[in-house]
């Protein structure tokens, strides 16, 4: 019964973690479309004023035409002002001023329309860049909720292997939890931050195309383009994380070089991977575990060990598997628990789920070396 009520609460946690990302989801998607109603809006507007502005050009030449010939004829009655009347000179002084005037005022309202043309444009393309960013964004956010629904499947088959322990659920929970901050806070920190300065940037490219200042937008927009190198790549990252697809195509192998290659080059730290014995495929089960194991502790190496070498070791024999995780960071005293070593419990049940077995020998000063030892026999793909 208790496993059952334990088994909601997690569903439950699930469902709310991704409502809230499938609600985030909405929200940009109603951004978008707001976008692109305004676009269309300021398209049509624009397209008016472009008309406008040509007839006014059109009418200003035809007037400024007028006021040329009424300017000679204005010359010639007040040169010959002895063979016209008082009535006709004043005549064709007044039309010539009421022209000049017109034509004034159809130039000053060709400049206004030449503005508000030159600030449509300017908004229409800051509204392409908007619904840009914004499809840009919901596609990457739709990527990591299929990750997100893939991941916590796996936690319940997990579930369904470990009914016997009666504790196993709430520690789930909270590694779900712990999971869940970690996924925030990696959003959050990165391609959510990256996101805001995009936004600012592409602020500081309106305003430098409003002001005339075309060089500095283009700088600006160089700067909006390597943010979202940068953006695309952090986002990449925090699906790798979650589960990465090569585990499934090639292997615990491969899946394990190429993901200390990556934290290497990402992190900057020297990642050293051995692999021992039988080269093939395992059942599911033990590859997500090992590379679970991996990940837990490279990680750990360098978020809380500052190790600058980290070193793993895989052998896979005919009876067992065999994993060493060594790293020269500061190290820790294994006796010391720790309110908040859910990364060392977690590493434990994983082992355990499998009958194996898992050591830790460190030291403060000395760096730490895991241990794991899982009984497997080899059978054929």
């Amino acid at each position: 019964m208790a496993q059952k009520v334990t088994e909601h609460a997690l569903d439950y946690v699930i469902d709310e973690m991704i409502e809230v990302v499938e609600n985030s989801k909405d929200e940009i998607f109603n951004i978008s479309e707001e976008a692109r109603s305004e676009h269309g809006y300021l398209a049509k507007e624009l397209k008016e004023t472009k008309e406008k502005v040509i007839r006014h050009i059109d009418n200003g030449d035809k007037l400024e035409q007028k006021v040329k010939f009424s300017r000679q004829r204005l010359a010639e009655v007040s040169k010959f002002f002895d063979r016209y009347g008082e009535d006709e000179i004043r005549t064709v002084y007044e039309n010539t001023h009421a022209m000049q005037t017109k034509l004034a005022m159809i130039q000053q309202e060709e400049k206004i329309l030449r503005e508000k043309r030159d600030d449509l444009e300017r908004r229409l393309v800051a509204l392409i860049h908007t619904i840009e960013r914004a499809e840009s964004l919901a596609s990457k956010i739709s990527v990591i909720l299929t990750y997100l629904h893939d991941d916590f499947r796996q936690v319940n088959e997990m579930i369904e292997e470990a009914k016997e322990k009666q504790e196993f659920g709430l520690k789930i929970i909270e590694a779900q939890e712990e999971e869940r901050r970690k996924i925030s806070r990696e959003i959050h920190d990165g391609p959510a931050q990256m996101l805001a300065n995009i936004l600012l940037r592409s602020e500081l490219v309106d305003r430098s195309f409003r002001g005339g200042n075309v060089d500095q937008a283009l700088i600006e927009i160089k700067s909006v383009r390597q943010m979202i190198r940068t953006s695309l790549y952090e986002v990449r990252r925090i699906i790798y994380d979650l589960r990465p697809m090569a585990l499934d195509d090639l292997g615990l192998i491969p899946t394990i070089r190429k993901y200390v290659g990556n934290i290497a080059d990402y992190n900057n730290t020297t990642v050293e991977f051995t692999a021992l014995g039988e080269d093939q495929r395992l059942h599911q089960k033990y590859e997500v575990a090992f590379f679970r194991l991996v990940q837990e502790a490279v990680q750990n190496a360098i978020k809380h060990a500052e190790a600058s070498l980290i070193q793993v070791k895989l052998e896979i024999c005919k009876s067992y598997i065999t994993m060493i995780i060594k790293d020269n960071g500061k190290g820790f005293d294994p006796s010391m628990k720790k309110d908040k070593s859910f990364g060392l419990i977690g590493m434990r049940e994983r082992v355990e789920m499998l009958e194996g077995k898992l050591s830790i020998d460190s030291a403060v000063g000395k760096g730490t070396s895991i241990l794991i030892k899982v009984p497997h026999t080899i059978t054929a793909s």
